[in-house]
C-alpha cells in the first residue's frame, strides 16, 4: 500500500478520500486555493499545500503545480477525485513521468473511453447495444441534416468532449437543427474547448441507468450492480439510488456483462461507470463511460458493503480485486440526495456565503459525505455541492422514509440550499412508485416548487417579499452572530496551533 497520497481535489470528495486514507494508514496530502485555505479537507489532511488563486484554471487545473507539490511532499500516489482533472489523460501521463501512481485508469484507456465518439466505436466493437446515430463527429451542418433525416427526428446533438448536459440539444424537427447546432457547438467550445458534436436518436422518456465496474491490473473485471439516475434537472443528476426499481435480474446481468466487455475492450483498470439509456420495454443502449469515481458511488457502497475508494487505492497499488463476480450481491436499498448551495425557489441561483449553522441529521441508515462546517464561507468559484445525504435500509419505502426524516432534521442557515426540492420529490406519489424517467423532474418542477419571487402578481408585491426576506435574514444573522463567531471544531489529528503553524509554513506556490 502507498505511504502518502496527494488528493488533487477539494470539497466533499477530498474529505471522502482522506477518510479512506485514514482507514488504510496512508498519509493524506491536500491542496487548496486561496479561498479554500480554511476548508474542511485542509483541516483534516496530514499536510496541506497552497496551489494558487481561486480560479480553477490557476489552481486545481494546474498539472505542473500538482506534480511539484506531489514530489516535494514525497507522495507516491495521486487521487484525482471527480471533476477538475479526473478525466484528463495528461494527469496520469504526468504521474507516470514523475514515478507517481495514478489512482484511476491508464491514460490510453481514458482516451479510448473519454471522448464519446471513440467510446461509441469501442462499444460497437464490443457488441454493446447503442442508440441509433453516428460514431464520429459531424464535420458540418449539411452532413448533420442528412444523418438526422436518416435516423428520424427527434434527434439529440451532443458534445464529443461533453458531460453534465453541456453542449447537448434536443432537436424536434429539421427547422430547429441549424440553431440547435450553433448553440450546442458554442456551449461545447466554451465548456470543453472542443466545438465538435455528434448526433443520435432521441429516446422519449427513457431511464438513465448506469453500471458500476471495477478492474484490476491482473485481468479481473466485475460489475457491482446498477444505479438509477433518472431524476435529473437539465441533464444533471439530482437523486440516485441502487438498485433501480425498474431492474430485473436478467436485465442486470445483460447490462453488467455488456459493461464488462466494453471495459476489457478498452484495457480499463480501476473504478469506472458505464451509462445506459433504458426504454419502457427494457431495451438498453450505451450512452457513455465515466472514467473515474462517480459522485453517487456511496449508494453502491451501501448495497454491496464495499468501500470503492479503498478498492481504488488497492487496485492502483497493484493488488488483485478481493472479489469475483459470483461474490457480488446486493442487499437492501440506498438513495442519495445532492445538497447544493442554491435556491430552488429563485431559479436555482447559486447561494455562496457564510454558513451560520450546520446541524446534520443522524440516526439509523443515514450517512452524510460533507465538505463544509458551521462558520465556513462557501465560495462562489466552484460547483456548489456541499454534501451528499445518503440513506440505506431494507426496502425502497424504508429508505424514502429515512431520507424524509433526515431532511426534516437537517438545519442549515446563512445560505440557501435545495433541501426543499428533495422534500417535494420524495413526497411525490409517482416518485414513490418508481415511475420516473429522464425528463420526469423537468416536467414537474413548476408543480413541485412555489413560483419564484420574480413571478409575483405585481412588481410591488415582489419588492415587498424581497424586503421581508432581507429583513428576516438580517435579524437572524444578528441573533446568531455572537453564538456562532467561534472557530470551527478541529477534526484533524493536529492540534489547532500546530495546524495553523503548518499552513503558515506552506510555500504559496
Amino acid at each position: 500500500m502507498f505511504k502518502k497520497l496527494l488528493i488533487a481535489n477539494r470539497g466533499e470528495i477530498a474529505v471522502r478520500i482522506l477518510r479512506a486514507c485514514r482507514d488504510l494508514g496512508v498519509a493524506g496530502v491536500a491542496v487548496y486555493s486561496d479561498v479554500d485555505r480554511g476548508a474542511l479537507h485542509v483541516r483534516m489532511a496530514d499536510e496541506a499545500y497552497a496551489i494558487g488563486p481561486a480560479p480553477s484554471r490557476e489552481s486545481y487545473l494546474r498539472i505542473d503545480k500538482l506534480m511539484d507539490i506531489a514530489l516535494r511532499s514525497g507522495c507516491d500516489a495521486l487521487h484525482p477525485g471527480y471533476g477538475f482533472l479526473a478525466e484528463n489523460p495528461e494527469l496520469p501521463r504526468a504521474c507516470a513521468n514523475a514515478g507517481i501512481a495514478f489512482v484511476g485508469p491508464p491514460a490510453e484507456a481514458m482516451e479510448r473511453l473519454g471522448a464519446k465518439t471513440a467510446a461509441r466505436e469501442l462499444a460497437f466493437r464490443a457488441g454493446v447495444p447503442m442508440v441509433p446515430g453516428v460514431r464520429e463527429p459531424i464535420p458540418q451542418l449539411e452532413a448533420g441534416r442528412r444523418i438526422a433525416d436518416e435516423i428520424g427526428y427527434p434527434v439529440l446533438l451532443k458534445a464529443v468532449a461533453g458531460g453534465g448536459g453541456k453542449g447537448m440539444r434536443v432537436v424536434a424537427g429539421a427547422h430547429e437543427l441549424a440553431s440547435a447546432w450553433r448553440d450546442a457547438a458554442s456551449e461545447a467550445l466554451n465548456a470543453f474547448g472542443d466545438e465538435r458534436v455528434y448526433i443520435e436518436k432521441y429516446l422519449d422518456r427513457p431511464r438513465h441507468i448506469e453500471m458500476q465496474i471495477f478492474a484490476d491490473a491482473h485481468g479481473n473485471v466485475v460489475y457491482l450492480g446498477e444505479r438509477e439516475c433518472s431524476v435529473q434537472r437539465r441533464h444533471q443528476k439530482v437523486i440516485e439510488e441502487a438498485p433501480s426499481p425498474f431492474m430485473t435480474p436478467e436485465l442486470r446481468r445483460a447490462m453488467g456483462e455488456a459493461a464488462v466487455r466494453l471495459a476489457r475492450e478498452a484495457g480499463y483498470t480501476n473504478a469506472g461507470t458505464v451509462e445506459f439509456l433504458v426504454d419502457a420495454n427494457r431495451n438498453f443502449y450505451f450512452l457513455e463511460v465515466n472514467t473515474r469515481l462517480q459522485v453517487e458511488h456511496p449508494v453502491t457502497e451501501a448495497v454491496t458493503g464495499l468501500d470503492l475508494v479503498e478498492l481504488q487505492l488497492r487496485a492502483a497499488a497493484g493488488e488483485q480485486l478481493p472479489i469475483k463476480q459470483q461474490d457480488v450481491t446486493l442487499h437492501g436499498h440506498a438513495m442519495e440526495c445532492r445538497i447544493y448551495a442554491e435556491d430552488p425557489e429563485n431559479h436555482f441561483f447559486p447561494s455562496p456565503g457564510k454558513i451560520i449553522s450546520w446541524r446534520p441529521p443522524h440516526g439509523p441508515g443515514i450517512r452524510l459525505d460533507e465538505g463544509v462546517y458551521s462558520g465556513w464561507t462557501v465560495p462562489g468559484d466552484y460547483d456548489p455541492l456541499l454534501a451528499k445525504l445518503i440513506a440505506s435500509g431494507g426496502s425502497r419505502t424504508e429508505v424514502i422514509a429515512r431520507l424524509q426524516r433526515a431532511l426534516s432534521e437537517f438545519q442549515i442557515t446563512g445560505i440557501r440550499t435545495n433541501t426543499l426540492l428533495f422534500e417535494k420529490i420524495l413526497a411525490n406519489p409517482e416518485f414513490q412508485k418508481g415511475a420516473i424517467h429522464t425528463r420526469w423532474l423537468d416536467e414537474r418542477l413548476a408543480s413541485l416548487l412555489p413560483a419564484p419571487v420574480s413571478d409575483a402578481d405585481s412588481p410591488s408585491e415582489a419588492l415587498e417579499i424581497k424586503v421581508a426576506m432581507i429583513a428576516a435574514a438580517l435579524w437572524h444573522v444578528c441573533q446568531t452572530k455572537s453564538a456562532n463567531e467561534q472557530p470551527a471544531p478541529s477534526v484533524s489529528r493536529w492540534r489547532d496551533d500546530g495546524r495553523r503553524e503548518q499552513i503558515s509554513r506552506t510555500p504559496d506556490r
